[in-house]
């Protein structure tokens, strides 16, 4: 019963935090975000108190819940486990002296990485982002391609049940990143349950040591113990050791109850272990075999997407090519080269996004505007930042503030949003068609929501000179407006300049 419940509230995790990034409507975030606000490297690298609190305190009551019920990573290995223990052998598991050296190697290395300011390597091991990415980049763009196609039926039958979205830019190195960590999981886990968890995993080495001292845990009343070696051979986490004193090493031990399940002399126990149970018989049990017919698992875990496991790599183009009245194509808008990047409102600074982000993509997943896109830039490698190609940030947008489960981005609200300067407009007179064309246009001072730009003469002393923009800096916020809606192209003839840390106006 115990190992039934925990498979559905992992599915109940694991399915709500795929959604969060699959998520185009906003809804699902307003009812599930807390879920990613858990994740416990998040929240320790956001200085979020009451969810490390609540892992901890997990942790130490039930060992590595957390790891079998609330990491998507954790869940996605063992429904990779699953469906590869569908096609080899039964009991495909044996015990494995644990890793030390290389566990606390990957955590002493990732400590130094985040602290020496290159979280951009250090996120690769992340559970939870990497997680994230695998679903941003794999997953999602087959999951727009599907709602678009729906959404086109739709409109056919004159209904709005859906609406077409935009995809997200392709990024390779993101992709690469992506697909390079979606192979190594699925091999790990289809030969060996847990192992990227307890080798790799520098979230599950740090909660491994905790969940030594938890309250109730499986533990083995050795007394009743017949040697058949099922618990250990079932065992995902090659955590039991029959053979060298019938322990289980905690540290590794996940708590998912597959042990209890296998064990059909009533050895196996999950709760606080007694002295008791620990003392050994003198006598050893004599090694018995059980021939009884295994058990197919047919457990709730049968209700979980295999989506993520058949998810490609897919190049989409952002922005279809648009024809002009029939007669001629409008080239695509191209990134202008900017002296600062552009970071997203609640930022606060560029050195605030680099020591808290994870590189989860929560945050370019939900973007409803098309802004935001990782970073693919060495030391900012998977970091957040704005673009204005294919859309600008409107003012009245606080979606990746709201998501950030990892305080990088800080939650604001709409009006706040106003009054935060992320950068300032820049006029480029070679661009723009009033120099180049002798066209009148002011499409810039005309789209500006908060009135930075007006037109003015080219020349002062001759009023009826060609219009130019001018930008009043204090007073631009940088959305983007200005850069997105200037019809020059391939290079707008405004572009924001980003600001390294915010300004309140």
């Amino acid at each position: 019963m115990l190992r039934k419940i925990r498979i559905a509230l992992a599915a109940v995790f694991f399915i709500c935090i795929t959604g969060l990034f699959l998520d185009i409507t906003g809804v699902w975030q307003s009812i599930f975000g807390w879920m990613a606000k858990l994740q416990f490297l998040p929240a320790v690298m956001g200085l979020s108190i009451v969810p490390i609190l609540i892992v901890l305190v997990l942790t130490l009551i039930m060992g590595r819940f957390y790891c079998s019920v609330i990491c998507p990573m954790g869940v996605f290995q063992d429904v990779v486990a699953w469906i590869s223990r569908k096609f080899k052998k039964k009991n495909p598991y044996s015990y494995s002296k644990p890793k030390t050296w290389l566990r606390l190697a990957v955590l002493v290395l990732f400590i130094i990485l985040v602290v020496t300011g290159f979280n951009g390597i250090a996120i690769l091991v992340a559970p939870y982002s990497a997680y994230g990415r695998m679903v941003n980049n794999l997953l999602q763009p087959l999951y727009i391609m599907a709602n678009n196609a729906l959404a086109g039926v739709a409109a056919e039958n004159e209904s709005y049940t859906f609406w077409a979205v935009d995809p997200h830019l392709f990024v390779a190195p993101l992709l690469i990143v992506a697909a390079i960590t979606f192979l190594i999981i699925v091999v790990l886990a289809c030969i060996g349950g847990r192992t990227y968890c307890n080798t790799i995993c520098p979230v599950g080495t740090v909660l491994g040591y905790v969940a030594k001292f938890s309250w109730f845990k499986p533990y083995i009343e050795v007394s009743k113990c017949k040697n058949c070696m099922k618990c250990s051979k079932n065992c995902k986490a090659s955590a039991i050791d029959i053979k060298g004193g019938m322990v289980i090493d905690y540290t590794r031990c996940v708590a998912c109850g597959n042990c209890l399940e296998e064990c059909k002399f009533g050895a196996l126990h999950f709760g606080h272990p007694t002295a008791a149970a620990r003392i050994k018989p003198e006598k050893p049990a004599k090694v018995t075999k059980d021939t009884s017919a295994e058990k197919v698992d047919t457990n709730l875990r049968s209700m979980l997407t295999t989506a993520v496991v058949l998810g490609a790599s897919a190049a989409i183009k952002a922005q279809e090519m648009k024809v002009d009245g029939g007669l001629a194509v409008i080239e695509d808008k191209k990134m202008p080269v900017r002296q600062t990047k552009i970071l997203p409102p609640g930022a606060i600074s560029a050195s605030n996004l680099a020591s808290k982000c994870t590189g989860c993509q929560l945050c370019v997943s939900n973007c409803p505007n098309g802004v935001l896109r990782p970073s693919t830039d060495l030391k900012t490698f998977m970091q957040p930042f704005s673009s204005y190609e294919n859309g600008y940030c409107r003012p009245e947008c606080n979606r990746c503030s709201e998501v950030c489960p990892a305080g990088a981005i800080k939650p604001i609200s709409k009006e706040e949003k106003s009054s935060i300067q992320v950068g300032h407009a820049v006029w480029q007179p070679d661009n723009c068609i009033v120099i180049t064309d002798g066209a009148e246009c002011g499409n810039c001072a005309r789209h500006c929501p908060v009135g930075a730009i007006t037109m003015v003469p080219q020349d002062a002393d001759d009023q009826f000179s060609p219009r130019i923009p001018a930008v009043n800096e204090e007073r631009c916020i940088g959305c983007g407006a200005c850069e997105n809606l200037c019809p020059s192209r391939p290079l707008s003839a405004i572009h924001v300049e980003g600001h390294l840390v915010h300004k309140h106006i």
